[in-house]
Parts: C-alpha cells; structure tokens; sequence
C-alpha cells in the first residue's frame, strides 16, 4: 500500500476507535482536517500516475465514507455527493489546473517559475 495511504487510513483507524457514531458533519469535519491531507500532501510532487496507485489512494476515501452509518449502503458516488465530497483524482486534477493557471499568469514568483510556461517573443 503507498505510504500515504497507509498513513491516512491509521488516522481513519484512530477516528474509528474514538468515536462510536459519526454524523454527516462530524464525519466530514474529522475526515478533512485529519485524513485528506495525508492524502494530498506534496501531490504535486509525487503526482500518482500508476491505477494501483491512484485505487490505493482512493480506496481510503471510499472506506472512510462508509464509517456512516446513514450512508453506508449507498454507492461511493451517492455517499460522495451526499458529504459534499469530491474524488481525490478530481482534487489532484483541479490542483494541478490551478497551478498551471498561476504559472501562465505570472501569480507565483517570477524566479520560482523561470524557464516554465511560455516565453515571449520581442
């Protein structure tokens, strides 16, 4: 299992034992202060590219929504749209438009970004 996954479901491990019932909001609270950054730490860096990675990282989101009761039986997108959640692939993607979309317009520093995106031509 990767290792930030791993980590990550640790964390959903100790917010299962600590709390006996989770409601919609709780759960969501916990799950996005504790879990998902583990998740997404540095994912620009180490960007998963390979699907066992990519499942294995999506694979503890789709655990971790199933700790509700309410929800448990409905499907990983239902349970999704319900805690107001998207995929963590959606997340990286949009991440990484982000960022191109700063990069292209010269928001981050000048020489963080040198000799990255387009070049203007006098």
């Amino acid at each position: 299992m990767f290792a930030a996954a791993k980590k990550a479901d640790g964390i959903m491990g100790v917010i299962r034992r600590t709390f006996t019932h989770l409601d919609l909001k709780c759960f969501s609270l916990l799950y996005k202060s504790l879990v998902r950054p583990q998740l997404e730490y540095g994912v620009s860096v180490w960007f998963p590219y390979k699907m066992k990675d990519i499942e294995a990282i999506e694979r503890v989101q789709k655990r971790a929504t199933k700790q509700i009761k309410q929800i448990r039986h409905l499907s990983y997108s239902d349970r999704l749209k319900k805690l107001n959640l998207p995929t963590l692939r959606y997340r990286r993607h949009r991440g990484d438009m982000i960022k191109l979309f700063k990069i292209l317009h010269h928001l981050y520093d000048s020489d963080v970004c040198e000799g990255i995106g387009p070049t203007e031509v006098i």
